[in-house]
């Protein structure tokens, strides 16, 4: 069984297309995408358990905050022992997350959904986001951009099948469940049967993936690729840097501030999307928008992040990593002051920025791999990748905690509007500004961090 899960297992034999691995990423991240989607039974945990949505949002908090930290500590190990196994590990312990939350829901045991989808799954949400991403920068040195953008693509676009699948679920475990009534709110024990739903069938996708995935063989490269191109850009190395050495430059660190400004941006909008529509388009005490229509939204949502996901990477192949950066949190201030101060005059502007402002939080994590891979190589990136992450754990927690904690001084759920977000999303501007300045300041590595080759050919062997 072992020696099933190995990377000399699946390494790909002559004549293999590489068109054939994206499917599997898809698997696997389309799966785990679904922590995008938990806005839509947010409610309903709140009043399952009686309590603030700040306690019941650092579920998710915490889901993120383990996906950073596993990706770190497990992402050498992905790069050892392959896609396939880091895989099966991941899809394990998403499944088990579910199935621990569930039991969580259904005692009546707040800690145990923490433990379950918050940590346990949080793991799986690590390995099993960063095992995709290196391989697929193997199999297309010639458009970085692109295959990292194929793999996170799915990632963005898991809440698209999951919000309206949910919605649908709950009513199915719950008569008195309607999604197109505002005020409707789904029972505990139909968000339990849910995630056991959701566990054993996420289970049986990311298993698929690990089961067609393969690697490039050492000697392989795409038909008429000539690396000498690559070289032309001073941003882009033919050198090597390691996943300890990458740590200590300050190229790492600034791209970690990116990452996190970015990040924080738009997870505060993701995690709270359903009820911020519904609250910013609030009159008399009701909304105009409908629990259905705000889980639609929370689907088109996931389709620009899942879209931004392939255009921008795409698009950095043409650009550079550097300037694509600049449009994502640039532009991205001019987008947050608009939504801030104007996004309640029109359900159809609201939802156009608010789309906008996703699809760069979901371009600038598939354009970061292709980013790390321009300025460290590709020799250890699935490992510097998984430390990048951490970036997200810290925003996991910073930009879900800004959002609640903002609207729990303002009022309860189902009674804020439009007003009680403003300053939420003028801090989101400040922290853009951060993230544009680090970008601005990323320069080359320096020669003295690359990997000498005769140690490179030693690790590899």
């Amino acid at each position: 069984m072992l020696d099933f899960l190995s990377r000399e297992r699946i390494v790909a034999r002559p004549g293999y297309s590489r068109w054939l691995i994206p499917p599997a990423a898809l698997a696997v991240h389309l799966s785990i995408g679904q922590v995008y989607a938990t806005s839509v039974y947010k409610s309903a945990l709140v009043q399952h358990f009686d309590t603030s949505l700040t306690r019941v949002g650092f579920v998710f908090s915490l889901a993120i905050v383990m996906l950073g930290l596993s990706a770190a500590l497990f992402g050498t190990w992905v790069d050892r022992n392959g896609p396939r196994a880091a895989m099966v590990v991941a899809a394990v312990f998403w499944s088990s997350g579910f199935l621990v939350a569930a039991l969580g829901i259904s005692s009546d045991q707040l800690w145990l959904v923490y433990l379950g989808y918050g940590v346990l799954g949080g793991i799986g949400l690590g390995i099993g986001y960063i095992s995709p991403v290196s391989t697929l920068i193997k199999w297309f040195p010639d458009r970085p951009g692109l295959a990292t953008g194929m793999a996170i693509m799915g990632f963005g676009g898991g809440a698209m099948v999951a919000s309206p699948l949910s919605g649908r679920l709950m009513a199915l475990y719950d008569s008195g469940y309607d999604s197109s009534d505002p005020g409707s709110v789904a029972s505990g024990g139909a968000v339990a049967a849910l995630f056991v739903t959701l566990g054993l069938v996420y289970l049986g996708f990311m298993l698929f993936g690990a089961f067609i995935v393969r690697v490039p063989a050492d000697d392989w490269a795409p038909e008429g690729y000539d690396p000498s191109e690559k070289r032309q850009n001073k941003m882009v190395t033919d050198a090597s840097v390691s996943a300890n050495t990458a740590i200590r430059t300050p190229q790492f660190w600034l791209l970690w501030t990116v990452l996190f400004c970015n990040v924080t941006a738009g997870i505060g909008i993701l995690e709270q999307a359903s009820p911020m529509i519904q609250d910013f388009f609030r009159e008399g005490g009701s909304s105009t928008v409908s629990a259905a229509a705000a889980g639609g939204f929370v689907g088109v949502l996931s389709i620009c992040n899942m879209a931004g996901r392939f255009v921008w990477s795409s698009t950095s192949d043409k650009i550079g990593r550097k300037p694509t950066y600049m449009v994502y949190l640039g532009v991205g201030v001019a987008l947050y002051l608009a939504l801030a101060l104007g996004g309640s005059t029109s359900i159809v502007l609201f939802v156009a920025l608010a789309g906008i402002i996703i699809s760069f939080y979901g371009g600038g994590f598939a354009t970061v791999p292709a980013y790390l891979r321009d300025l460290f190589g590709t020799y250890q990136v699935g490992a510097i990748h998984g430390r990048l992450l951490t970036a997200w754990s810290a925003a996991g927690v910073a930009g879900p905690l800004i959002i609640n904690a903002f609207l729990d001084a303002q009022g309860e759920p189902g009674k804020l509007v439009s007003g009680d977000y403003r300053p939420a999303l003028l801090t989101m501007v400040g922290v853009l500004v951060v993230g544009f300045l680090a970008n601005l300041a990323i320069r080359p590595v320096d020669e003295k961090y690359h990997e000498p080759e005769s140690e490179k050919k030693e690790a590899d062997a």
